[in-house]
């Protein structure tokens, strides 16, 4: 056990039976909301797959506007911000909170190579007047495109940026645990906002990983 921060004491809340029943309560309510994430991002997924098995050239003309060295940098950013974050977990279920906040300082910063590198992908499309639907006016090298890979960048800047969006909301969730670490909040006996802000980030890095492959290298 680290004595790099003191055993914090934590009463559990009173509808609770113990410690452990709002430890178990807890994360099931997360699992709960992380499955309803699964079926959203899963429809969406099969709706992809879909209308690329209908229109291969419409989606394969569109994918090739895509940086695949971005996507893979983006990839391993993640890969090692989840990583990281299970560091944060384990420091947290050690009583080591000056660890915690380490290990979450270092996802944050993955996270925001990902965000970066996302702002940069999406700078370069608009300034080629690739939008989505109906906004949809290619210019430039992209003046080519055919109208109908309209299509392909509404799934593209759908699936990204939602996707986007929760690995902000992920980045707010870390921070807030972050600095609660740095106010000794955590102990062996009580870590459930960092399990659960970690599962959250998990599920991030999960969707990536199908992302990545189907619209950048399928």
């Amino acid at each position: 056990m680290s004595t790099d921060s003191a055993t914090v004491t934590r009463k559990h809340a009173h509808h609770f039976k113990d410690g452990e029943h709002e430890f178990q309560s807890s994360i099931l309510g997360v699992w709960l909301f992380l499955s309803s994430e699964i079926l959203m991002f899963g429809a969406l997924i099969v709706g992809y797959i879909i209308y690329s098995g209908r229109y291969p050239e419409m989606f394969a003309e569109g994918a090739a506007f895509l940086d695949k060295r971005y996507g893979a940098v983006n990839t391993v950013a993640l890969l090692i911000s989840s990583w990281t974050m299970v560091m944060g977990v384990r420091a947290a279920q050690t009583n080591n909170n000056k660890a915690v906040v380490k290990w979450l300082l270092a996802t944050l910063f993955f996270a925001s190579i990902f965000m970066v590198i996302k702002y940069l992908e999406y700078s370069h499309k608009f300034h080629l007047g690739i939008y989505p639907g109906k906004f949809f006016a290619p210019v430039g090298e992209a003046a080519g495109l055919d109208a109908s890979t309209a299509l392909y960048f509404s799934f593209y800047f759908c699936l990204t940026g939602l996707h986007g969006l929760h690995v902000l909301f992920g980045m707010i969730g870390i921070l807030w645990v972050l600095l609660r670490a740095r106010k000794n909040e955590f102990s062996e006996n009580y870590y459930t906002p960092v399990e659960g802000v970690g599962l959250f980030w998990h599920l991030v890095d999960m969707v990536w990983i199908y992302l990545f492959p189907i619209l950048y290298l399928i």
